[in-house]
């Protein structure tokens, strides 16, 4: 019976249980339970000689690998909050957001996509006083500045000293705070406390059977939550997580294949890029047993094809939530699995607010999908009126437009931000999307709106074609005509060989609504559309 839902002690628990049991695999490397919880005590007991103590936080720029697994053990021994950071943020949005979580220390890659990132830290040492510790990981040993340290050789110094532990550990003390994407808006740091990831992780797991026989493989990060939560229900049963520090599809291939994965998680875009690969052979990851695809939207199509060689379940959450909300389920109907994230997880409600009164309203209407359980976040960091904001009844507002059927579960049609205003119609994204990705030659679809005098927006359908595939706009249109109401068809249709993505795998929405506009303002006179 668990007693408790602070990472350390089980942790601690696992390692004591079965301490030559595999953690990590990492570059034909394994790491054991025993081996990680060693070096995340020493690396501990030298963060607490430096000051990190009970709500401190330690930022994490390093890709997936070992050494983020340690570090969050460590700061989780003290009472500390970690604070992932993405690896492809330029100085500006990394100063940005070691300024506003105040973090006293930092671990950092040395060298990450050919920018180094020493040098980068180095110089944000003398502008961000909170900062006061950079810890690298990498090869180079000997700086000019005693507040440097090699993370390797820190933990070889500090394995006999005594780690100081806090008194107690509290379990609704924050474990992170994770940034969201800023892909609508200023990054927002999200408070989740041990319990809401560890649960949230525990609840998942069971919905996909995961026990400590697995070799779970996040495709994503460890930034983005998915990555983390992944992270933490590994630790949670005592699995084998098998890590590649970067996604690339052919090596992510080569990874199954050699470390016979049996649980896969990415983003739609990452199992799109598996299919797409020369290499992708069904036999070559014929260990899965399952896997998550979740993140953004997800095409039924895509469900379809992935099922013919790994049975995934399609889920639903957002950081705020922690992530899951909701997933579908083994014995759902094909409908189900398909066409729904699925339903809510045990301990998590679920319901739509009208998107004109913000009333909670029952099935069957398009509304703001409002969740409540406790895997929801403490708050946004030192941003109480935007928490205030997203907030009703006790309920998260998740910004996500929404159809919940009579049993609970939840078909997805995109963000409210996203809806675009055509003539006085309200059109959701996500449901144009659906339709035009069923068309045999498209492999991705975005759908954004474009600014115009008379309508107020046009629709523009961004479409990535099959390899190989040759397709026009006029016969993107007239599918669609064949398929969807009139308003709803694309004015406009651009094609591209990828899209801009965040490190977490999304497609980056105002980039590409930006790039369309400036376009269409200067190709097109104002008030025509194409």
């Amino acid at each position: 019976m668990r007693t408790s839902w602070s990472l350390a002690p089980l942790v601690e628990q696992r390692a004591r249980e079965h301490p030559e049991r595999t953690l990590a695999m990492v570059a034909e490397r394994s790491w054991t339970y025993g081996e990680v919880d060693g070096r995340a005590s020493a690396l501990a007991a030298a963060l607490s000689e430096f000051g990190v103590g009970v709500g401190d936080r330690l930022a994490v720029n390093v890709p997936n690998a070992v050494e983020w697994v340690i570090s969050l053990l460590a700061a989780a021994k003290l009472g500390a909050v970690v604070v992932p950071i993405n690896p492809r943020l330029n100085i500006h949005e990394l100063r940005f957001q070691l300024r506003h979580a105040e973090a006293s220390a930092v671990i950092t890659v040395e060298k990450h996509d050919g920018v180094d990132y020493l040098h980068v830290f180095e110089e944000l040492l003398g502008e961000l006083p909170d900062l006061q510790y950079i810890i690298t990981v990498g090869e180079q040993d000997t700086w000019y500045d005693d507040r440097i340290f090699q993370f390797d050789a820190l933990i070889a110094a500090n394995r006999d000293r005594e780690l100081v532990r806090p008194a107690a550990y509290d379990e609704n003390a924050d474990l992170a705070v994770l940034y969201t994407s800023g892909t609508m808006g200023k990054p927002k740091g999200v408070r989740l406390s041990h319990r809401a990831v560890l649960e949230n992780a525990a609840h998942t797991g069971d919905v996909l059977a995961v026990t400590s026989e697995d070799r779970l493989m996040p495709l994503v990060p460890f930034f983005n939550i998915m990555g983390f939560s992944v992270m933490a229900g590994a630790l949670n049963v005592g699995a084998t997580l098998v890590l590649q520090p970067s996604f690339e599809a052919a090596g992510a291939l080569t990874l199954i294949e050699q470390e016979r994965v049996t649980v896969l998680y990415g983003v739609p875009t990452m199992f799109h890029l598996l299919m797409r690969e020369d290499t992708f052979n069904p036999k070559r990851v014929q260990s899965l047993r399952t896997g998550v695809i979740a993140g953004s939207a997800v095409a039924e199509d895509l469900v379809r094809r992935v099922r013919k060689w790994c049975d995934v379940l399609v889920a639903y959450g957002l950081t705020e939530t922690g992530p899951t909300v909701t997933i579908t389920r083994f014995d759902d109907d094909e409908e189900r699995r398909t066409g729904t994230v699925g339903r809510a997880l045990p301990g998590v409600e679920v319901m739509a607010a009208d998107l004109i009164t913000g009333a909670l309203h029952g099935p069957e209407a398009v509304g703001e999908i409002a969740v409540r359980g406790p895997g929801l976040m403490h708050g946004y960091l030192r941003m109480p009126s935007e928490t205030a904001k997203v907030h009703t009844e006790g309920f998260f507002l998740t910004g996500d437009l929404g159809i919940i059927d009579e049993d609970g579960y939840v078909k997805i049609i995109g963000r409210r931000q996203e809806t675009i205003s055509r003539g006085g119609h309200q059109i959701y994204p996500g449901e144009v999307e659906d339709r035009l990705r069923s068309h045999p030659a498209v492999d991705d679809v975005c759908v954004i709106g474009v600014p115009n005098d008379v309508l107020g927006e046009l629709v523009c359908a961004c479409v990535v074609p099959i390899e190989g595939a040759v397709i026009t706009g006029r016969e993107i249109k007239l599918f669609a005509q064949d398929t969807m109401a009139g308003y709803k068809v694309p004015d406009i249709v651009r094609f591209f060989d990828e899209f801009p993505l965040t490190g977490s795998g999304k497609v980056r929405r105002k980039e590409l609504s930006r790039a369309i506009a400036l376009e269409h303002t200067a190709s097109y006179p104002t008030g025509h559309a194409q």
